[in-house]
């Protein structure tokens, strides 16, 4: 069965790339504009996998990894910020709060594409 991958983020140019990456990587994949969301997609798709972009209207990708975090039931996603924020408090705020993994824009794909192989192997 294919990994699901959920991407979040409020930029077209950085969504339609990455969902085109990750479909021809063979991973079934849903985009949300906002972290409100994302959150119902969680709930009713159950992703493998979040790329998660901080900055978004209403709701910040922080929120959302908290939110996620603090339910049982998802313990299994992985997380993985992919924000243009990269300073190191940011980095680190990021990773407190149990994500997995934080990329800074602009990534190299194939850099994303071997993270998430990487994460999605253990599972």
């Amino acid at each position: 069965m294919k990994k699901k991958i959920l991407i979040v983020d409020d930029e077209p140019n950085i969504i339609i790339p990455l969902e085109f990456l990750m479909k021809q990587n063979n991973y079934d994949v849903q985009t949300a504009e906002t972290g409100e969301k994302a959150l119902e997609l969680i709930s009713s798709w159950k992703p493998d996998l979040i790329l998660l972009d901080i900055m978004l209207p209403g709701m910040d990708g922080y929120e959302v990894c908290q939110k996620i975090r603090q339910e049982k039931k998802f313990n299994q996603i992985k997380i993985v910020f992919l924000s243009a924020m990269a300073r190191s408090i940011d980095i680190a705020k990021g990773m407190g709060l149990a994500a997995d993994d934080y990329i800074t824009k602009p990534f190299a794909t194939d850099y994303v594409v071997s993270k998430i192989k990487e994460l999605l192997t253990d599972t």
